[in-house]
């Protein structure tokens, strides 16, 4: 296999058939040595965060995909830490789609103004660019579709596909008593038809979780939830 991208968590080989192995990493994202999913540095090595995030996001991949939803998803081994994926082509450069239940976290920072600190929120559907030299910017519908990076149509499903994802996994977070605040997605375009499908991973490293009002570790996240 090919080595082809080395990401802040993964690292991305291509395989003779066609498809892509993702090799999860023990890295997380955060700042000062404190985790934080909205980060776009490493800010800590976590040993066992690459293992656990897989065992996550095998688990949600494949309920996914018992309710057809799309996704990149063939297979995964938690042994290896590795997951096997189809390809498919990000948005432009990358895009981050943030859910949001709660109001915490860069919503806070932004709009403190207005908004209160764990104050619900309709499942508030917020698009980033993938761009670490500006801080991974918001970015509208209207100025992704100018800016040639998707079309309108496309943004309505991905905002679909963004609620409906989140959802499905706060529903299963909550069988647990386990409260979703917000979590981060990636999709792509695969196959002819260019079908918009989930890509990277559903794991602790990319939602805040919280149980009985505290914080729950992405760690402490996979041990409770199983």
């Amino acid at each position: 296999m090919k080595h082809v991208y080395t990401g802040k968590t993964k690292d991305v080989y291509e395989l003779e058939d066609g498809n892509y192995l993702l090799q999860f990493k023990d890295d997380v994202t955060g700042v000062d040595g404190v985790f934080d999913p909205g980060a776009n540095t490493v800010g800590l090595k976590i040993e066992g965060a690459g293992r656990a995030g897989l065992k996550l996001t095998k688990y949600f991949f494949e309920v996914l995909k018992e309710k057809g939803i799309p996704t990149h998803y063939v297979e995964a081994n938690i042994e290896k830490a590795t997951m096997t994926v189809k390809p498919a082509e990000v948005f432009g450069k990358g895009l981050e789609v943030i859910c949001r239940y709660r109001a915490v976290g860069s919503f806070l920072r932004r709009y403190g103004l207005y908004a209160e600190e764990g104050q619900p929120l309709d499942a508030f559907v917020e698009v980033t660019l993938k761009d670490d030299d500006r801080e991974d910017p918001p970015i509208s519908e209207d100025a992704l579709n100018m800016l040639g990076v998707l079309s309108k149509d496309e943004y309505s499903v991905l905002k679909e596909l963004t609620q409906q994802i989140g959802n499905v996994v706060k529903e299963e977070l909550a069988k647990k008593d386990i409260e979703l605040y917000d979590i981060k997605f990636e999709f792509g375009r695969t196959g002819k038809d260019k079908q918009i499908v989930l890509i990277d991973e559903i794991s602790g490293g990319n939602m805040r979780a919280y149980k009985d009002g505290e914080y729950i570790e992405p760690l402490a996240l996979e041990k409770l939830f199983f």
